[in-house]
C-alpha cells in the first residue's frame, strides 16, 4: 500500500523547530512531548522523527534501527512519566489511531501514553 506523507501536518512542524513543544524525551529517531490538550494527567505524544503516517506504514518501512528506537522511548516515556504497572504505577494505556474510522487526526504515526487516573472502558460496544 501507498502512503502519502503530508509534510505540513502539526508534527512535521513541530520536528522541523517550527512549532514549539514541552519535550519528554528525544532520540536520534523518536521525539516525545506532552499533548496540548491532555485527556489525563500524563499525556504524552511519542513520534518517531521519520515521514511514517500510520504504525503499520512505520512497521512495514522503518529501518530495525527507528522501530528500535520509537519502542525504547515507549518504555523511557512510561519510565519518566512513572505510569508502568510495576511497583509503584498504577497502569497506562496506549493509543495509536490509523485512518478516518481509527479517528486519526494527524497523518503522522503518534502514540498516546496516557496515566495518572483511572482511564475507563477502551471502547464501547458497538450497536
Amino acid at each position: 500500500m501507498a502512503y502519502a506523507y503530508d509534510d505540513q501536518n502539526i508534527f512535521a512542524k513541530i520536528l522541523r523547530g517550527e512549532i514549539p513543544n514541552d519535550t519528554v524525551a528525544e532520540s536520534d529517531h523518536s521525539l516525545a512531548f506532552r499533548d496540548i490538550a491532555p485527556m489525563a494527567p500524563d499525556h504524552v505524544l511519542v513520534i518517531p522523527k521519520g515521514a511514517y503516517v500510520t504504525y503499520d506504514h512505520f512497521a512495514a518501512e522503518a529501518s530495525d534501527a527507528e522501530i528500535v528506537d520509537f519502542n525504547r522511548m515507549i518504555a523511557k516515556v512510561v519510565d519518566i512519566l512513572g505510569v508502568g504497572p510495576g511497583a509503584d504505577g498504577e497502569g497506562y494505556r496506549l493509543i495509536s489511531n490509523a485512518g478516518r474510522s481509527g479517528v486519526q487526526e494527524v497523518p503522522h504515526l503518534h502514540v498516546h501514553i496516557l496515566g495518572g487516573r483511572v482511564l475507563g472502558r477502551m471502547v464501547q460496544p458497538a450497536d
